[in-house]
Formats: C-alpha cells, sequence, structure tokens
C-alpha cells in the first residue's frame, strides 16, 4: 500500500509567506513521522538547482527512512521532460507527474504527442511513470484521447478530479472517465462556500470528509492498492491572515486526509 504526502500538502510550510520554511530535508522527515511510505516533490523549483551530491543525500535519507521519492513538474516540452527524466533516475523514483499546458506559447496537442512518445522507451526501459494531471485547461476526454494515442502503458493520468470543476466537468465523470488509465492518485476534498452577501462563491480546499469528494467511489474506480497506486496528500488551504494558524491546519488537514485514507484501506 503505497500512502504519502506531497509538497502540496505543505504549501505554506515552504512557502516564503512563513518565517521558517521547511526543507526538503524536514518534509521528509515529516513523512516519516506521519507513517507515510511515498513523498512526491511536485512543482518544486529549488529540485532543479541541486547538484549531483544534494540529489544523491536526498536518496540516501528517502531509502533510509523508507520513503519512495515522486517527482512533478508542469508542461510537455521534450527539454522538460527529460530534464525530470534525470532526475527521477538520480533520485531513483519511480513516477513523473506533470501537466499537458495548452495556450499561447505551450506547445500544440500534437507538438506534446511526438514529445512524449520520444521519451517513452526511456521510461519503459527505467521503469518510470509519467502521468499528466487533471485540471481545467484541458478536458480529460482530449487527455485521455492523448494517452490512448501514446499507447504505452507507463504513460497516464495523475488523477485529482477538485481540478476539473472549473473547467465545468463532475468529479464522478471525471473519475469514471480517468480511472483506467490512472497511474497516481491526489487526494484532497474541496468545497464551494457563499462569499459574503451570497454574491457568488469561493471554490477552495476542505478538510477531508467535510467537502465534496467522494473518494469511496473514487476508491473503488480507480483500485489504487490492487493496482500498486500512491495516494498522495495535498490541500487548498486558503491562507488564514496569520503563518501559525494556517500552517497548524495545514497539519491538521493531513493527518485527517491520512486517518481516512488507511481507515478506507483497513476495509
Amino acid at each position: 500500500m503505497r500512502i504519502g504526502i506531497g509538497t502540496y500538502a505543505l504549501f505554506w510550510e515552504w512557502s516564503e509567506r512563513v518565517p521558517n520554511p521547511i526543507s526538503l530535508e524536514g518534509m521528509l522527515d515529516r513523512t516519516a513521522e506521519l507513517d507515510c511510505n511515498v513523498f512526491q516533490i511536485c512543482d518544486y523549483p529549488l529540485l532543479e538547482t541541486f547538484d549531483a551530491t544534494h540529489l544523491r543525500d536526498i536518496k540516501e535519507q528517502a531509502t533510509t527512512q523508507g520513503i519512495a521519492l515522486e517527482v512533478g513538474t508542469r508542461g510537455t516540452e521534450l527539454e522538460t521532460l527529460e530534464k525530470y527524466l534525470q532526475l527521477a533516475q538520480a533520485l531513483d523514483a519511480k513516477v513523473i507527474r506533470s501537466m499537458v499546458q495548452v495556450g499561447e506559447g505551450k506547445p500544440a496537442l500534437e507538438e506534446s504527442l511526438q514529445n512524449i512518445k520520444a521519451i517513452v522507451p526511456q521510461l519503459e526501459e527505467k521503469g518510470i511513470d509519467l502521468a499528466f494531471e487533471t485540471y481545467e485547461q484541458l478536458p480529460t476526454t482530449q487527455l485521455v484521447e492523448l494517452i490512448q494515442k501514446v499507447g504505452s502503458e507507463r504513460v497516464g493520468v495523475a488523477l485529482d478530479p477538485a481540478n476539473c470543476v472549473a473547467g465545468l466537468e463532475h468529479p464522478r465523470d471525471v473519475i469514471d472517465r480517468c480511472a483506467p488509465y490512472t497511474l497516481n492518485l491526489h487526494v484532497k476534498d474541496f468545497a464551494f462556500s457563499r462569499q459574503a452577501g451570497w454574491i457568488g462563491f469561493t471554490y477552495a480546499g476542505a478538510n477531508m470528509g467535510e467537502g465534496l469528494l467522494d473518494y469511496r467511489y473514487e476508491l473503488e474506480k480507480v483500485q489504487p492498492t490492487a493496482r500498486g497506486i500512491s495516494q498522495i496528500v495535498e490541500h487548498w488551504l486558503v491562507w488564514q491572515g496569520d503563518p501559525e494558524i494556517t500552517v497548524r491546519m495545514e497539519r491538521e488537514w493531513t493527518k485527517q486526509t491520512l486517518q481516512v485514507i488507511k481507515a478506507q484501506a483497513a476495509k
């Protein structure tokens, strides 16, 4: 059973908005303290500045603590994919999470397809999965179609149905469509709340079990334990106006989410 946290579970704690941001080494220590066996280094720019010695030290620390590493970036540019493939190999990470970005200045879907196909032989040789996250800029119908065209079991989906609501996709539809192709599962709850004066809504994170994520349905469709898919805890926690309060809530949400995951796994 692969259960862990990622940098998005510590989003505020490693940000510049707190007095003493937690280091990557500290994140690994936290992962071990929470009795998790996976840590996903996702959208963490500092990773790209680490030299070979620093990467080796991170890998050795994770190995000693019984933690499997995963890495995450954004984009389908060949340079980006190759860079993170090298980082994954240096850290012995078996999952790379990315996003198919669209729009001005981004590769067209056909170019993305060719770039992904170009690194498939290396993914298959090294036993590394490349998982593209579901999000609102690219409808999941198009994401799944892209993955089907790649035609490799090493290329699939990082499933997070919360991200697609802004694209007017229902979370259950996203789960149904993407479950067969899922290689990585992000677990975060989400909810709508009315703004003051009942003018519009705020769409943000929620403490696990208090929002709209149908986690049991997601588990039923994805079967992460049976398929060896890691479940990575993340949050969309709104800044609480104070560093201490925000970080404390972030930690509480992480513990709650892990409790729910482990309780469901025990059934």
